[in-house]
Formats: C-alpha cells, sequence, structure tokens
C-alpha cells in the first residue's frame, strides 16, 4: 500500500484549497492511503467558523466521491447544535469509516475557548479491510497517556498544524511513536510558513521519509515489517493483537 503525507499550504480561500487539495488526490495511484494537514481547507478561522461548517459539508460529498479508490483521512470543522468541533474523517471506497473529534485541545491557539473536546472513546483502533489504524490529532501526540489509546495499531495518523518554533517535537514524537508503538505513522503537517513542516512517514524500525520541499510525500508500506519487528523484539503487542 501506497502511504501518501500531503503537505500543503491553506490561505484564506477555501475554494481554493480545495481546488489544490483535489489536483493532489487524484495524481495519487489507486488504493493509496492519504492523510492530509490538519484543517487544511480552513486553517483555525475562528471569525469565520460558522462559514466554514456549512462549505465542509458540501466538501464532505466530494470527498467521499474521491475515496471510492482511494483511502483519505482529513480533518474538518463541524457543528453539532452550538458547538464547534475539529473531527477527522476517515473516507473509504466512497464511505465515512471513522469519525474522531479532537479530544486534547491546544491552549496555546485559542483552541479550548473555540472548540468542544471531543470523545476519548472514539481515539481508539479500528479496522480498514484487515489494517488496524489509530489517529492522534496534532497537540495529542504530547501525552504518553493516548500512546496507550493507538497500542496495536499497524498504522498511526497525525494530521497537525504544528508551528516552526517546535520542529523538533513534532518529528521526535512521531519517531518515537512508531518505534515504541512497532508501527508506521503517517505525519501530515502545513506548509504554511510559520509552521513546522516535518510531514513524512515514519516506518517501525525507525527510518524517516520526510521531505520539506514537497507536497506530497509517498512510501510504501509492507505490513509484514510490523509482523517481523514484533516477533524480532516481542514487546507484547504481537500476542495482544495477533
Amino acid at each position: 500500500m501506497k502511504l501518501i503525507a500531503l503537505q500543503t499550504k491553506t490561505t484564506d480561500d477555501f475554494k481554493a484549497n480545495y481546488k489544490h487539495l483535489k489536483a493532489l488526490i487524484e495524481s495519487c495511484e489507486n488504493d493509496s492511503f492519504i492523510l492530509a494537514p490538519e484543517l487544511c481547507l480552513t486553517g483555525f478561522c475562528y471569525d469565520r467558523m460558522d462559514e466554514a461548517c456549512d462549505y465542509m459539508q458540501k466538501i464532505k460529498k466530494k470527498i467521499k466521491k474521491l475515496s471510492e479508490n482511494k483511502t483519505i483521512a482529513m480533518t474538518f470543522l463541524q457543528k453539532e447544535d452550538i458547538d464547534y468541533y475539529n473531527t477527522l474523517y476517515i473516507f473509504h471506497k466512497g464511505k465515512v469509516v471513522h469519525r474522531q473529534s479532537k479530544h486534547r485541545l491546544f491552549p496555546l491557539g485559542n483552541e479550548p475557548e473555540n472548540f468542544a473536546k471531543g470523545k476519548l472513546e472514539n481515539m481508539k483502533v479500528i479496522d480498514i479491510d484487515g489494517l488496524k489504524v489509530a489517529a492522534l490529532i496534532c497537540f495529542e501526540v504530547r501525552f504518553p497517556e493516548y500512546w496507550l489509546k493507538v497500542l496495536g495499531a499497524d498504522l498511526i495518523l497525525v494530521p497537525a498544524m504544528w508551528g516552526a518554533k517546535r520542529k523538533e517535537h513534532y518529528e521526535t514524537m512521531t519517531k518515537a511513536l512508531a518505534v515504541a508503538n512497532q508501527c508506521y505513522v503517517l505525519a501530515s503537517n502545513s506548509a504554511n510558513d510559520d509552521m513546522a513542516k516535518g510531514s513524512g512517514v515514519i516506518t517501525p524500525w525507525g527510518e524517516e521519509i520526510r521531505d520539506d520541499k514537497k507536497e506530497l510525500i509517498p512510501y510504501n508500506m509492507d505490513v509484514e515489517e510490523v509482523k517481523k519487528i514484533r516477533k524480532y523484539i516481542d514487546i507484547g503487542l504481537k500476542k495482544k493483537w495477533r
């Protein structure tokens, strides 16, 4: 399976952002697993939340169609009653197979004042055609307690809008996550000028495939490598998730 980390800039023009994202997705080969940066279509547009949520409702239908021969994971602004959420959707074969709203909100970005917390029970390992997948959204990767929630996954997604000043943190923690969980990590961060980039794929052995100059970073995932390292260095994951 081809893993694709997208590393795009987000502008104030929602439609232009979607047009560019669509072109990148369509350029990926069939059966790719694609992850986009956190809120890549709107950013944290606190003064345009209702407008963004309305637009995202229309875009979800288009992403479903794009996912008929690909798997696409991306976060959207979403409104439920009077509350706003930062929600990850995983689209697979034209359907939504998982939904997970960000639980741990980033205080330095004023997220607690603008978003409601997602349910912790949705932070879990799911099965997509035999592949065990989980996600930690940006700030959540800092918390070891959440690493236990995704223990046993073959692939962990980390969509982010992570600041440039903390670039080493993002790269170090996503690599550590892959090594500690003996799995692949697909990390997708914003390419805006004030963001850290650092997107790419980290293998279960700790190999990093990143490129700050590219918008699309591909890597051929071999799930047998997950089985191999869990057998070679057995820390209990092989038995728990066989």
